[in-house]
């Protein structure tokens, strides 16, 4: 891999009710007072689904959100050091320097500061497979940088969201080795894996899912310095206080079970821990993953059942390691010592990561294929023990503090997909049957571009 993501960073910066009901769920019918009426019902409460909802109480709509997790931020989330008090960001870590990025956490009293990076930290190169440091290894310097930003400077529409031209362009179709290779990217491919985490292997997936993932707003963002993150370090102090915001309108630890869309408007069934709901709404807002799985219950046509039934996906996971024997500001890099441009094999970690928490290390973990969380935090739990084994690190790890999947990560598709006019068909799919959609799977996993794309939706549906 060559770099964590963290550091990646810090390199680019150096350079009717009963019968409603019943229709929908039979013998479930609810009580008079499980029914809610609403404007839009959000299905996802992550990151997009969150900000979609507080926007479009501010548009003057009434919302319900629907959230299978017990909260708000999806992939956003915090742990709390219960020993020294400190606290750590484990999946989303910066945002962009935008107006409705500062507005948004503005509006609920959460400071931001500049990212400087993490000052006082190494790097140590090691293959996890083997618990070994590759020797005389170290990262390349990223030559071809220039060269990179002029390729996205010829595809600017990729940092918008998949809005393509036809023919879509040869090269972003490209497994992404092939497109480094054409266009002299060999330098900055560790770099570009170190900071693309969770998009599997990278040498394989289209180009156009890369150069999405660090396209121009991120290169811009980190070359001009802007990047942002939270000043108490707790990017979780956002949604906690979405969630007071939104009240009883967020329904956590629930999911849908039954959609009807029909001319008189929808009707959503919900198992919440508090019964049955059923939610009548005029229009519906889905910000999770679009995979079949997601729309089990859902009165899918045919056509939006051919679309989503092309996603496939990759998988990620974030874990908290509590280690001893560590060196005190050193994060471990996980490369191939045999691989090409010596990138970390997948299945298989990322690295440790400094937190700036005493003893505590981030770990990320990435798979093309599918696994367990038990699979996965056995092989986490293996790797760091392997440090010892091997005599690298005299490493002795006290627990997982936090372990949290992931999954699905980075929805994609095949390239003739892409050139078959996929994401028009996916974009086409805006209002049918009353039903919008935002997330990932619409542009790329960062949360301020996301919020942006989202705002530009609510602007173009969700005035009126």
């Amino acid at each position: 891999m060559g770099v964590t993501r963290k550091d990646a960073l810090r390199i680019l910066a150096g350079t009717g009710v009963a019968a409603a009901a019943g229709a929908l769920a039979p013998g479930a019918a609810a009580s008079a007072s499980g029914v809610i009426r609403r404007d839009v019902c959000v299905i996802g409460g992550g990151a997009t689904g969150t900000y979609a909802a507080v926007r479009l109480r501010d548009l003057g709509h009434s919302v319900a959100v629907v959230e299978r997790a017990g909260r708000l931020g999806g992939h956003t989330e915090t742990f709390h050091d219960p020993v020294t008090g400190g606290t750590t960001d484990v999946g989303v870590l910066i945002y962009h320097d935008m107006p409705l990025v500062r507005d948004f956490f503005g509006r609920f009293d959460v400071p931001l500061v500049r990212y400087t990076g993490q000052g006082g930290t190494t790097n140590h190169y090691v293959d996890f497979r083997t618990g070994l440091v590759v020797p005389g290894y170290t990262p390349p310097a990223p030559a071809a940088l220039p060269a990179y930003i002029a390729l996205l400077q010829r595809y600017p529409y990729l940092d918008q969201g998949f809005e393509l031209p036809d023919p879509v362009p040869a090269d972003l179709l490209l497994p992404f080795g092939e497109f480094a290779v054409r266009h002299g990217l060999e330098s900055i491919l560790p770099l570009i894996f170190g900071y693309a985490q969770g998009l599997g292997d990278i040498l394989r997936i289209p180009a156009i899912y890369v150069l999405k993932n660090v396209g121009l707003s991120v290169l811009n963002s980190v070359l001009t310095g802007s990047l942002l993150i939270t000043e108490r370090r707790n990017n979780s102090e956002l949604y906690e206080k979405a969630t007071a915001f939104l009240g009883a309108d967020a329904l956590l630890g629930a999911h849908v079970t039954r959609v009807h869309r029909g001319p008189q408007g929808i009707q959503v069934l919900v198992a919440t821990p508090h019964g049955p709901r059923v939610i009548h709404c005029r229009r519906l807002l889905v910000t999770a993953p679009p995979l079949l799985s997601t729309f089990d219950g859902f009165d899918l046509d045919g056509t939006e059942r051919a679309v989503f039934g092309r996603f496939r996906h990759h998988r990620y996971w974030t874990a908290v390691a509590r280690l001893t024997g560590m060196p005190a500001g050193v994060s471990l890099v996980n490369v191939g010592a045999d691989t090409p441009y010596h990138l970390a094999p997948l299945p298989g970690l990322y690295g440790l990561t400094v937190t700036g928490v005493p003893n505590l290390w981030g770990v990320k973990y990435g798979s093309t294929g599918p696994l367990s969380d038990g699979a996965v935090r056995a092989a986490i739990v293996a790797d760091i023990r392997r440090l010892r084994t091997a005599g690298s690190y005299p490493v002795e790890l006290d627990g997982l503090e936090i372990f949290k999947a992931h999954v699905p990560f980075e929805m994609v598709v095949r390239p003739g997909d892409i050139a078959g006019g996929f994401y028009r068909r996916l974009y086409g799919l805006q209002g049918r049957n009353g039903t919008f959609y935002t997330g990932a799977a619409f542009h790329t996993h960062d949360s301020s571009l996301l919020w942006r794309f989202t705002e530009e939706l609510l602007a173009s549906h969700f005035l009126s």
